[in-house]
């Protein structure tokens, strides 16, 4: 098995230890480095759409996730020096009021698995300091989660904070347990992923449009 399946193969079974083995080797023979993150690619869309058919769930995704992390600590060096960046970046973070965290990690973590350069505002984020990140890193999408009902109207006054910067092309998704598309559609969002992996296929879909 050459480097790139192996390693592509570590990164869907979680196996840490064998992906970060398989980057230096593939980067030992001189193998271009995107070929090797097209790999890391490879394996987190396929983590992500057996996570979407339940054939696997967020334990395992989480342990795939830090295997493709550990990989990219040692690829992202290499990618950096070759001038290889993440065609895309996205902002994500909870709402005012929630401190919930689960989903949003877990979404920031798929996004990074598509090469996706992602700032994590954490949680309890105010509506101003998302606007304030969509002026400062330009990103292509933001993400909005709330995991209470009661901060779900904190969704709608940070997508007017952020409607109201000068970037105009941003897409706003939101996510949690209580939000639906109908929401989303209300209160002006581009679109609602009900889990990681949608939230993966659907910002892919936002941007393509």
């Amino acid at each position: 098995m050459s480097f790139l399946l192996s390693l592509e193969e570590a990164v869907k079974q979680g196996n840490r230890n064998s992906a970060v083995s398989s980057v230096e080797d593939a980067l030992s023979a001189k193998l271009p480095p995107q070929d090797i993150l097209d790999a890391l690619v490879k394996g987190m869309d396929d983590v992500g759409r057996r996570f979407k058919a339940n054939a696997i769930f967020v334990p395992e995704v989480l342990i795939a996730a830090r295997a493709m992390k550990e990989s990219m600590a040692i690829l992202e060096p290499v990618l950096v020096a070759a001038g290889i960046q993440p065609e895309y970046t996205a902002v994500i973070g909870t709402v005012t009021g929630d401190l919930h965290d689960i989903g949003k990690n877990l979404v920031g973590m798929m996004w990074r698995g598509a090469n996706f350069k992602v700032i994590d505002l954490g949680t309890n984020v105010p509506p101003e300091k998302f606007a304030e990140a969509v002026v400062t890193h330009k990103p292509d999408i933001v993400g909005l989660s709330a995991l209470l009902t009661t901060t779900m109207p904190n969704m709608k006054i940070t997508v007017e904070a952020i409607r109201k910067t000068s970037d105009s092309r941003v897409k706003i998704v939101l996510g949690g347990a209580p939000v639906t598309q109908d929401y989303a559609d209300e209160i002006g969002a581009d679109g609602y992923a009900s889990d990681a992996a949608s939230a993966v296929d659907l910002v892919r879909k936002l941007i393509a449009s």
